[in-house]
């Protein structure tokens, strides 16, 4: 009861703090869970698929298409998803996934921004409000008399809007520098992680075709027929021709 009480005394103000707050948590729950998956994950998607891709790049690239649920997972299998590219494209293919990821996890920044830069002037304005309300029952013959005890307390009931309105605006501005510490870490992390894997990519490079081509070369094998060898023709020789005089005098 005390809240709704201090609520409803804080003025009009109130109601659109009260949106702004609820923004505010939707953001951070929301973005809470979304890092808390990540940073609980990552490490080891990182260390396996790199793992795989010392080995085997096919096995490599089966792993990093199992994680695309992850950020780090479609990071990741995004070169490996190719087939028979260079070294630019490698690298190119790792760049362009790393910027959609990282914007990605940038969701919900603009909305804690205009909640940091609205909540305390909403604050204010209720603060405004509420002493206009209260000076304008003023009079001066009422000055130094009891009847200015409302007064006060009319102020004093203002300023519930510009504290609420700080309140909002500095558990939001928490978060948001938070969030925003996490993401200059995902940027080291997709750094790190492609540049490890262009490293392995140029002493090794993936040959995802070995395998088709193993396969394309057992069935023309089984399919193919060589030509018998050859041995004696089957067909009669022709006759010689027959020992005309003309011939033999020749």
């Amino acid at each position: 009861m005390d809240i709704l009480d201090l609520f409803y005394k804080g003025g009009p103000a109130m109601w659109p703090l009260l949106v702004l707050s609820i923004l505010s948590l939707s953001v951070i729950f929301e973005r809470l869970w979304f890092w808390l998956r990540i940073l609980t994950q990552e490490k080891e998607i990182v260390t396996r698929v790199l793992d795989a891709a010392r080995d085997n790049w096919e096995v490599a690239a089966e792993m990093a298409k199992r994680a695309t649920d992850q950020p780090i997972g479609r990071f990741l299998y995004a070169p490996l998803s190719l087939r028979n590219i260079d070294s630019e494209t490698f690298r190119l293919a790792l760049e362009s996934t790393a910027e959609d990821e990282l914007a990605g996890m940038r969701r919900g920044e603009k909305l804690l921004e205009a909640v940091i830069a609205l909540a305390p002037l909403l604050g204010l304005l209720g603060t405004v409000l509420g002493l206009i309300h209260s000076l304008r029952s003023i009079r001066i013959g009422d000055l130094g008399t009891e009847s200015t005890a409302g007064v006060t307390t009319g102020i004093g009931e203002s300023l519930i809007s510009t504290a609420t309105g700080l309140i909002v605006a500095i558990v939001s501005l928490a978060f948001y520098r938070l969030f925003q510490g996490f993401l200059v870490n995902q940027v080291k992390v997709f750094r790190k992680a492609g540049n490890e894997m262009e490293l392995l990519y140029r002493q090794s490079p993936p040959n995802f075709s070995n395998s088709t081509s193993v396969i394309a070369e057992e069935t023309s094998r089984n399919s193919f027929n060589p030509p018998r060898k050859r041995g004696k023709s089957t067909f009669p020789e022709p006759p010689a021709p027959p020992n005309t005089p003309d011939s033999l005098e020749s």
